[in-house]
């Protein structure tokens, strides 16, 4: 017979993985930021859409703020 072959065992520590700050800080400030403008530049517009563009801008602020991390690291 032949001997099976068993896969090294891992010790049990997890590797934690966490969000940097500065993707935090730019989810929130792009996107407060752009409800801001939204709600300046569309006020005449119906009040969900000062909310969707908030959103859209806290979205586009996440990837800014991974390409930030990727770029120049984090802030703290």
């Amino acid at each position: 017979m032949t001997k099976q072959t068993t896969s090294a065992k891992t010790s049990g520590v997890k590797i934690r993985r966490y969000t940097p700050v500065v993707v935090y800080f730019a989810t929130f400030g792009i996107g407060f930021l752009s409800y801001v403008i939204g709600r300046i530049a569309l006020g005449a517009y119906p009040h969900p859409i000062h909310w969707a563009s908030g959103i859209v801008g806290a979205i586009i602020g996440y990837f800014f703020g991974w390409l930030w991390y990727r770029w120049r690291g984090d802030i703290l």
